[in-house]
């Protein structure tokens, strides 16, 4: 049986289809009760891809240690003969205790946002010259995007990337009201 601390929904309130869903998935028992893991969801004819969790904790704390728990890891890294592989997922402008920092302040959220993810990169021995893709998210892209381009162009240049990495920007409402930026990165790295 799952623990019970894991269930973040309520059981009782669940919709005719997301009770037939789950059953589908073996999720739920006939009498919509949370099932044992089932075994067929793990693979066994080959080995899984190793894959470890990257932390930061001196500067970002873990998504599901937010006072509203998010399932996700701040990074992970894959080793792939002879390289290592880094994929940050989307980081902001939050602190070690899981909080927003500089509500309001666009610019200083986007250079939070740099902290935080050149101590994930650091976490793994890398650093901005590893990465070869960002996918940056903007809440208002029409107001923020002249901003962000001059802060990105003067920390990479600042840092000396040559090339610069692959990149797209995207306009989208962020998980918080008060996040106005968030960034996704890949890097790779030769042992």
């Amino acid at each position: 049986m799952i623990e019970t601390q894991k269930i973040l929904i309520d059981l009782n309130k669940l919709t005719d289809g997301e009770k037939e869903e789950m059953k589908k998935l073996g999720i739920l028992d006939d009498l919509g009760t949370i099932t044992e893991n089932h075994k067929e969801t793990v693979q066994t004819d080959t080995k899984p891809l190793e894959k470890f969790a990257v932390h930061a904790p001196n500067v970002i704390n873990e998504a599901y240690n937010y006072q509203k728990p998010s399932s996700f890891s701040r990074a992970l890294r894959f080793d792939f003969g002879g390289y290592k592989v880094l994929m940050i997922s989307g980081t902001a402008s939050v602190n070690d205790n899981g909080e927003a920092e500089h509500i309001g302040d666009f610019k200083a959220q986007l250079w939070r946002t740099y902290v935080n993810i050149t101590n994930l990169l650091k976490a793994e021995g890398m650093t901005w010259h590893d990465v070869v893709r960002t996918t940056n998210y903007l809440r208002d892209i029409e107001r923020d995007y002249a901003e962000f381009n001059k802060i990105r162009t003067t920390f990479y240049n600042w840092l000396g990337l040559d090339p610069l990495p692959a990149s797209t920007g995207i306009q989208a409402r962020l998980c918080w009201e008060t996040l106005l930026v968030e960034i996704e990165a890949i890097a790779i790295r030769k042992y």
